[in-house]
């Protein structure tokens, strides 16, 4: 039996439809059919004014992070799809404090909805620590499909480790 490590958390029943989609080679046209678009951000640069513009339209009165980068050392199988913190910067005699965001650098060539999911999911982090209530909440309210897209996000890199299975 398929373990589906990205779907542990989800009923045992839904993990069964996506064995059986799996099993019949209907997964990869699923999400094809349904992303079938990349997303255009494809620098830091790039990246860095995508975030600003969320993050001015939803959370204007937030801290603003100096960095937001694609990032080639998160391991995505380490559930690690992005990282908000901040990174110490010695200036003279003081240590200032600067908020970075991070994103897998997997997500340079994925469908827009998984990039601004993630996003999303960082940028929630400016204002909620814990993964609660109220930071889903904010998740939702910027992206009120947010959930799907996660769910999706999950197939789609059950479908990506498949298919570099299949091909090694």
């Amino acid at each position: 039996m398929l373990p589906l490590k990205y779907l542990a958390g989800y009923p045992e029943e839904l993990r069964n439809q996506v064995r059986e989609a799996i099993r019949h080679g209907r997964l990869a046209e699923m999400l094809h059919a349904r992303y079938p678009a990349t997303h255009a951000v494809r620098s830091d640069e790039a990246l860095y004014a995508y975030t600003l513009a969320l993050k001015a339209r939803f959370l204007r009165s937030a801290e603003s992070p100096a960095k937001v980068v694609f990032d080639n050392h998160l391991q995505v199988t380490a559930n690690a799809l992005g990282s908000n913190g901040h990174v110490p910067r010695i200036q003279g005699k003081r240590i200032k404090s600067k908020r970075e965001i991070r994103v897998a650098s997997v997500f340079k060539e994925v469908p827009p909805e998984f990039l601004r999911m993630v996003v999303v999911h960082e940028l929630a982090h400016l204002r909620e620590r814990e993964h609660d209530r109220a930071f889903y909440q904010l998740c939702e309210h910027m992206e009120p499909a947010y959930h799907q897209f996660e769910f999706d996000l999950r197939l789609y890199l059950t479908q990506r480790e498949l298919s570099s299975v299949s091909t090694a």
